[in-house]
């Protein structure tokens, strides 16, 4: 049983209420043993079947079932953002109707809604139901959405039947979970991702230093990602107030050449590079060992000389890692970015107009364009920039996958 694929995953197990809801407990626990993170939500109906407390026990986390329970989040938005995979275990035919059409009228339905990682239906019912042309019509709908559906197997029924209907074993629903984020994992699984992120600071005396706008959210945005698809990431980050993406290394920085000297201690380790920060270009030839005094002077000139640049570094690495970079520029975006993709020997560059509505530096969303050294060249809409880390990877999975098919 491939149990131990899940360490370190965060599992939403959604029950619903079926007599079948008993053997999701053993699920739970396997789940948990394995190393994974389990949240469990339950509908109301489940809970005639099997008692919140012992999935609380088994889970060692609070059951969700009360969509109106007062919190300081969003109850059903966290659940969904929390989920490498989620499973819906028994899935009645009701849940099953009410994902299919967007129904949202409770806690596990909303959460449904909200999810955009691989799903799990393992459906258990009377085999009547299960055969009914409204329920086959849904899963049908589910399967050419990509929702993965477990076959349930035949055998003696709650009812007193004998049929189609009965929820699998737990290492059959251990199985299906594990493809799921295998399917979802493409190229990365496994993968040695190093990402950069944030702003550097180049320090000018004891107290002063130059700086930039970046908040980091994109690079942390990737890294969650990467991390999310199976790849072993370690995040290079310049000063930022964000928390660590859970399961990422994180190495924390301040300047350029600092960030340059953690990058190269992974020469020849990585698979993929993403150089996501906002690196300065140029730091103060001196450093004041104490701070400057303004005096009676009316202005006051620092010398600069150049930063290390740490992409075109990385290009020279043998073995090469896959490597992309960012072009945060506030005109001719495209032309800039294309010279800075071929001038660096870098595999796709992200060019992004930092002037433009939404995107940029210290928002939750981008606009970019993905242009690659195989031409492409693709418009993205304003999104999310966990969606963009998704869209980035997806086309950085691509790649790789182009260039080892060579």
């Amino acid at each position: 049983m491939p149990a131990s694929e899940l360490r370190g995953r965060n599992v939403v197990v959604i029950v619903s209420g079926g007599i079948a809801a008993y053997k999701v407990c053993g699920l739970v626990s396997t789940l948990v043993k394995s190393g994974a993170q389990v949240r469990v939500v339950m509908t109301e109906s489940a809970r005639h079947f099997v008692g919140e407390m012992t999935f609380a026990t088994l889970s060692g986390e609070p059951v969700a079932h009360d969509m109106w329970a007062p919190r300081s989040d969003v109850h059903h938005v966290a659940l969904a953002d929390f989920a490498d995979v989620a499973i819906i275990a028994p899935a009645t035919a009701n849940i099953i109707g009410k994902y299919t059409h967007g129904i949202a009228d409770d806690l596990a339905s909303t959460v449904l809604l909200a999810l955009d990682c691989p799903l799990v239906v393992a459906p258990a019912m009377n085999s009547r139901m299960l055969c009914s042309a409204p329920v086959q019509a849904n899963l049908a709908t589910l399967r050419d959405r990509g929702v993965q559906i477990v076959e349930p197997e035949e055998g003696w029924l709650a009812c007193r039947d004998t049929g189609a209907g009965r929820l699998p074993d737990t290492d059959v629903l251990v199985e299906a979970l594990c493809e799921a984020l295998r399917e979802r994992d493409g190229a990365l699984h496994g993968r040695r991702v190093l990402i950069t992120a944030g702003p550097t600071r180049e320090a000018i005396d004891p107290v002063r230093f130059l700086s930039n706008h970046s908040s980091g959210r994109m690079g942390y945005a990737l890294a969650a990602e990467a991390e999310a698809r199976g790849a072993q990431v370690t995040l290079v980050s310049g000063p930022v107030a964000l928390e660590a993406p859970a399961g990422v290394e994180v190495v924390s920085v301040a300047s350029a050449q600092q960030m340059h000297d953690a990058v190269q201690e992974r020469s020849g380790e990585i698979d993929l590079f993403i150089g996501a920060a906002a690196v300065a270009d140029w730091r103060p030839a001196e450093v004041g060992e104490q701070k400057l005094k303004k005096g009676d002077r009316a202005e006051m000139s620092i010398r600069f000389v150049r930063t290390p640049d740490i992409i075109a570094e990385v290009a020279r690495w043998e073995p090469r890692p896959l490597i992309v970079g960012f072009a945060a520029e506030t005109e001719e975006t495209i032309a800039h970015a294309r010279e800075k993709l071929a001038r660096k020997g870098m595999d796709m560059v992200v060019a992004n107009d930092v002037t433009a509505p939404g995107a940029g530096f210290d928002v939750h969303t981008n606009r970019v364009t993905l242009i690659d050294v195989i031409g492409r060249e693709t418009d993205l809409p304003l999104m999310s920039k966990r969606d963009v880390a998704a869209a980035i990877l997806d086309r950085a999975e691509e790649l790789i996958a182009s260039r080892e098919s060579q």
